[in-house]
């Protein structure tokens, strides 16, 4: 994947067709040691390929490919419950008293 960004940044860059050294030289310049036998792979497949063409048709290869999960069951159905939701009361809320001195005179924000 080091291999891959690399050459996509070289890409970036003007470099249209990265070589082997190119992309040696940008992973060393941040201390990473590249891997010859992955870097000489990724070269070969890449080599004469239009990169933007290449990601593209990824794209649209991905849009295709199902994601997530299933979907959430449904909740029961509620019964008849209209007539005793109208005789319901609301309970009286308590009003909250204030807060005493449990902090000992020393707050979040003094």
């Amino acid at each position: 994947m080091k291999h891959l960004a690399a050459y996509l940044l070289l890409g970036l860059g003007g470099n249209t067709s990265p070589s082997a050294e190119d992309v040696k030289t940008v992973l060393e310049s941040v201390g990473i040691e590249a891997d010859e036998e992955r870097l000489e792979k990724l070269i070969s497949e890449l080599e004469g390929k239009d990169i933007n063409q290449l990601i593209s048709e990824g794209s649209g290869k991905l849009a295709s490919v199902p994601s997530g999960g299933a979907g959430g069951a449904a909740a029961p159905a509620g019964g008849a419950g209209g007539a005793a939701e109208a005789a319901k009361e609301e309970a009286p809320k308590e009003e909250e008293k204030e807060e005493s001195d449990e902090d000992m005179g020393f707050g979040l924000f003094d």
